[in-house]
């Protein structure tokens, strides 16, 4: 998502809560995938410091593919997600593999999760592995326009 680590690769860092959320969805829709959009909270907007450059993006944010299912559908516009937002997504391999495939939507950022739903793997758009940091820390609360 941002900079280099010591082994020459694009670290991924995300929230606990995320992961955790993924996780127990992945397992409750199984034997179906899931393909769902992540957003990031940049790492200064948290209220702790993180310990990582304030500008890195954090994934926190999950989008569920609900609104606008029928455009989305019929002209392959997702209008669920926000315009600009979610350069990260989240897939599933209920039967495997537990690495990327030619079938998978793929963003900057993969998250992919198999079975038992107990660890998540980070892959950049080439199905590289990356390193993924889990942060113990809460992204802070969004409120709507009002």
């Amino acid at each position: 998502m941002s900079g280099r680590n010591e082994n020459g690769d694009t670290p991924v860092y995300a929230t606990r809560g995320l992961i955790d959320l993924l996780l127990e969805r992945a397992a409750a829709t199984e034997p179906a995938q899931m393909n769902v959009v992540l957003d990031a909270t940049p790492a200064g907007d948290f209220e702790t410091d993180l310990g990582v450059d304030p500008s890195t993006p954090v994934l926190s944010h999950v989008y569920f593919p609900t609104a606008g299912r029928a455009v989305s559908d019929v002209f392959g516009v997702d209008l669920g997600t926000p315009a600009g937002r979610g350069r990260a997504r989240f897939l599933t391999h209920p039967q495997g593999p537990a690495e990327l495939t030619r079938r998978d939507d793929l963003a900057g950022v993969v998250l992919l999760a198999v079975p038992p739903w107990e660890r998540i793997t980070a892959f950049d758009r080439r199905g590289r592995e990356l390193s993924l940091t889990i942060l113990d820390a809460e992204p802070p609360a969004e409120s709507l326009p009002e």
